[in-house]
């Protein structure tokens, strides 16, 4: 599979040839490379980032979660239960 954007190259041409491969993944887009029956993608680092998407923190994480200003949170006022230690 050669296309403009990307191209399918054995383990052996990919070793033989890593800069150009390289160079490709920079400016061209996906490199295939296949050995057997498995295979990787080679991705520009900018490609991979957009990809993976920003990583928020803690922070962000659990203030995306539901609201609780509905929520009521007032103690009761019955009597606490007894509790033998």
């Amino acid at each position: 599979m050669n296309t403009d954007r990307h191209r399918l190259w054995t383990l052996v041409e990919a070793k033989e040839g890593l800069s150009e491969v390289f160079d490709c993944a920079l400016n061209k887009g996906p490199q295939i490379i296949q050995s057997n029956n498995d295979s990787v993608v080679m991705i520009s680092q900018m490609d991979f980032e957009s990809l993976k998407g920003k990583k928020r923190s803690f922070t962000e994480f659990l203030m995306s979660g539901p609201s609780f200003d509905e929520t009521d949170l007032t103690r009761s006022k019955e009597q606490m239960r007894d509790v033998s230690l």
